[in-house]
């Protein structure tokens, strides 16, 4: 029998990446239906995804993380997110460091004020595919970041991620869809505009700020092992990647926007 979801909600951003958090005292599900309709932004609360928290079933950790972006998908994880869970958890619970298990796995963060660092895992770098869209010849690399993705290195002219990545998200080379990023390399910093595969267009991704930073290393535009800032639509988040093991962790701002009542 399903479990009731709690009508309280909490909306949080990290660099204008939103989020309706619903945390739940028992492991729940939500109706895909429902989730599409909360993140209405005419009609229903707005933003680009739901976070689901509940009980972890993982020992240690603090909670568990599930994401439902706009339209109802469910992708493997969520950097922006994870930020806004662990700022949740800090202000609610008083936890300044945690783990908290997703379905990349569990996930260290540590929150300090408004800043939060969250280990992202190994991210993967897959190499390069060779793909034809409205007959271009594109080059992405591809990432695995805990989500797939696609990016796209060099100048890029301004309605390119609106035109080429819905394209790029859904085409057959891409069963399962990907994530798209549009990046260039400048002073030694990522400039990068990401589609995120569900959602569209945002302000900012976590997951695709870790993968363009990890392939920009791999090819060498980027020195390994160092910090590199990430400069997406809404602001800037630090990408910081062991040059060895590819483990990478993501640290930038979350915000407590609003707590509201579902009716």
């Amino acid at each position: 029998m399903p479990v009731p979801l709690p009508r309280a909600f909490d909306k949080y951003e990290g660099l204008g990446n939103d989020f309706i958090l619903l945390e739940a005292p028992v492991d729940a599900s939500m109706e895909t239906a429902w989730a599409v309709a909360l993140c209405d932004r005419r009609r229903g609360v707005g933003a680009d995804g739901v976070l689901l928290l509940t009980p972890s079933r993982v020992a240690g950790a603090a909670a568990r993380m599930k994401v439902i972006n706009a339209d109802g998908s469910v992708p493997e994880m969520c950097g922006n997110g994870l930020r806004c869970i662990a700022l949740h958890l800090a202000e609610r619970r008083g936890l300044q460091t945690m783990d908290v298990e997703t379905d990349a796995g569990v996930r260290s963060c540590e929150v300090a004020g408004a800043l939060v660092e969250v280990s992202m895992g190994r991210v993967r770098v897959l190499g390069e595919r060779s793909l034809e869209v409205e007959g271009l010849l594109l080059l992405p690399w591809l990432a695995d970041a805990g989500n797939p993705h696609a990016v796209l290195f060099g100048e890029h002219a301004a309605g390119d991620p609106e035109r080429l990545g819905p394209r790029i998200a859904t085409h057959s080379a891409f069963p399962q869809g990907t994530n798209v990023g549009f990046a260039a390399v400048r002073e030694g910093r990522v400039d990068l505009v990401v589609w995120e595969r569900g959602v569209g267009l945002t302000l900012a991704c976590g997951t695709g700020a870790c993968a363009a930073v990890a392939v920009a290393c791999e090819r060498g535009l980027l020195p390994g092992g160092a910090s590199v800032d990430v400069r997406l639509p809404g602001g800037t988040l630090t990408v910081t990647r062991d040059a060895a093991s590819g483990e990478t962790r993501l640290r930038g701002p979350a915000r407590h926007v609003f707590a509201g009542q579902l009716p």
